[in-house]
């Protein structure tokens, strides 16, 4: 079953470009996005993951971790990141998730959780659904969901990364066509940062 707004993102333990991960202690009291690309080395998945590292101080500045998936091994997403800094100028430095078993795929919906095998042999078509983008606010709930991260741009990041203020209710809406120096509100319906909230930023 496909994971909700609203729901607890489920908690797994797997391995990394950056070693074990336990995923919601990892987490901690941060902010976090999570991306996930159907195969190593597809070319927009490798323009997206040099285009987030380049972002990554944006990121640690708003109190936000991001982590990649991706349905290969580890040993293959390290393969992969030498390629992205060769040819992105940014090498990922954020940890990649490797799902070569489809456990944390099939676990968040991406995959039928009947789905039997490996990665061994599925190509990124037969991946394509694992092509999501999830904010997760400090308390594991899922707040907002993409259905994908590109088209790349700025002003398509903008809503991820300025979509997320200290206040775990509050996400921010319609910030594509926000420019700098704009005041950016809630959601209608949904309540006002608590006091002393620090406000998002459109730049």
């Amino acid at each position: 079953m496909a994971l909700q707004l609203g729901d607890i993102a489920p908690d797994f333990e797997a391995q990394t470009t950056e070693g074990p991960m336990r995923f919601h202690q990892w987490i901690g009291d941060s902010w976090t996005v999570l991306f996930s690309h159907p195969k190593d080395f597809t070319p927009v998945c490798t323009t997206e993951l040099g285009y987030m590292a380049k972002l990554k101080p944006e990121f640690d500045r708003r109190n936000t971790k991001i982590v990649g998936l991706s349905v290969d091994a580890v040993d293959n997403h390290k393969k992969w990141s030498q390629d992205i800094k060769e040819t992105q100028g940014h090498a990922p430095n954020f940890p990649m998730i490797g799902d070569p078993d489809l456990k944390v795929s099939k676990l968040y919906g991406m995959l039928p959780s009947t789905l039997e095998g490996t990665c061994d042999g599925r190509t990124a078509a037969d991946n394509q659904t694992v092509r999501n983008v999830l904010v997760i606010g400090p308390d594991n709930t899922a707040v907002q969901k993409y259905v994908t991260l590109g088209p790349l741009s700025d002003d398509n990041l903008r809503i991820i990364k300025d979509g997320i203020t200290a206040d775990d209710r509050v996400v921010v809406n319609g910030l594509m066509r926000v420019r700098p120096g704009q005041e950016v509100t809630p959601e209608e319906g949904q309540a006002t940062p608590s006091a002393g909230a620090p406000r998002a930023e459109a730049n």
